[in-house]
């Protein structure tokens, strides 16, 4: 029987694309640009570069913390839930307490929390990732609605609770900052610190980094929080954008977020993937997305897009191990 099981023969076309993601990702976006840019000439305008790099900031922030969460072989499908939830938290408690750095801290925490507990069923009750956190989805999405007790949590007049999104320092958003700075902190962390070659290790052989005295089950409890902090920050910047706390509004974002981290190059089998891929593949949905919108082409193929990109991407994936393995 085992003699009929072979593995996938690789076309050596597609696995040089495969092994050369970044290039082919560049390529792809200076062509969507153009073609975008033919039918639609405001494509270039200011105000629409800044609205595609707002929107870009959101799924960049999560995607820092699941790229890492997939080198080290593990998936979070709850940061759209715990995205909604820990906007509503930061909406109550800035409601509650009139302190909009309470509800910014309450909103991230929140999010670390629920990291924190996917982590703890991961490592500690050995359940799979990717059931423990649809688990966690379901829990959260039905949670979000008893902790409202309605479908949209009361807005915030503050100021300074809609400046986290609206506001900016010089001419570029304050959103698109703040994605910055965590992208570069992940890029140091994952290629240039210990901890970024430990992540690596456990993903790519945890038997070979348990012998040589790594704690695997800690290295993928630290990512599981760091994730879940990361999107606790997204809930909150996405919840002052709206200035409301919406229990459906992370509804979808999870796919969004693993399609760009594994267009990005990240394996799904762990040990691999760079945050500069992530960030192309970020930029790819993202102005696909812009593209739908300002050619008026029907909004329900933003969901579709993500769904045909983890379908090719995985694929691609695919070959690039079969590759290696030769």
């Amino acid at each position: 029987m085992s003699d009929l099981i072979q593995p996938a023969k690789a076309d050596p076309v597609v696995g040089r694309l495969a092994g050369n993601s970044q290039i082919v990702l560049i390529g792809l976006l200076v062509l969507l640009c153009l073609a975008i840019s033919i039918g639609a000439p405001q494509f270039y305008s200011v105000e629409n570069v800044i609205a595609i790099l707002r929107q870009c900031s959101l799924v960049l922030i999560v995607a820092a913390g699941m790229t890492m969460l997939l080198i080290a072989a593990e998936v979070d499908l709850s940061v759209g839930a715990s995205l909604a939830f820990s906007g509503c938290v930061a909406m109550d408690v800035t409601n509650k307490t009139g302190n909009v750095a309470m509800g910014a801290l309450a909103g991230i925490l929140f999010g670390g929390a629920v990291g924190l507990f996917n982590g703890i069923v991961v490592t500690r009750l050995k359940v799979n990732s990717l059931i423990a956190t649809i688990a966690t989805m379901m829990i959260l999405q039905g949670g979000v609605f008893l902790f409202t007790r309605e479908a949209v949590q009361n807005r915030h007049l503050q100021r300074g609770f809609t400046e986290i999104s609206t506001g900016y320092i010089g001419p570029i958003p304050i959103p698109v900052i703040i994605a910055a700075a965590i992208i570069i902190l992940a890029y140091v962390v994952l290629r240039h610190t210990t901890l970024g070659r430990y992540i690596y290790a456990v993903g790519a052989n945890e038997k070979a980094a348990r012998l040589s005295g790594l704690r695997p089950e800690r290295l993928r409890l630290l990512v599981f929080v760091v994730t879940g902090l990361l999107t606790g920050l997204a809930g909150l910047i996405l919840s002052s954008l709206m200035n409301t706390g919406q229990p459906t509004a992370g509804r979808g974002f999870e796919l969004t977020v693993v399609a760009a981290v594994i267009l990005g190059g990240t394996s799904l089998t762990g040990g691999r993937g760079t945050l500069i891929g992530t960030l192309l593949g970020v930029l790819v949905l993202k102005v696909i997305d812009n593209g739908i919108i300002i050619l008026r082409w029907d909004q329900n193929l933003q969901m579709v897009v993500p769904g045909i990109v983890i379908v090719v991407a995985t694929y691609l994936d695919l070959v690039r191990r079969t590759s290696d393995a030769r």
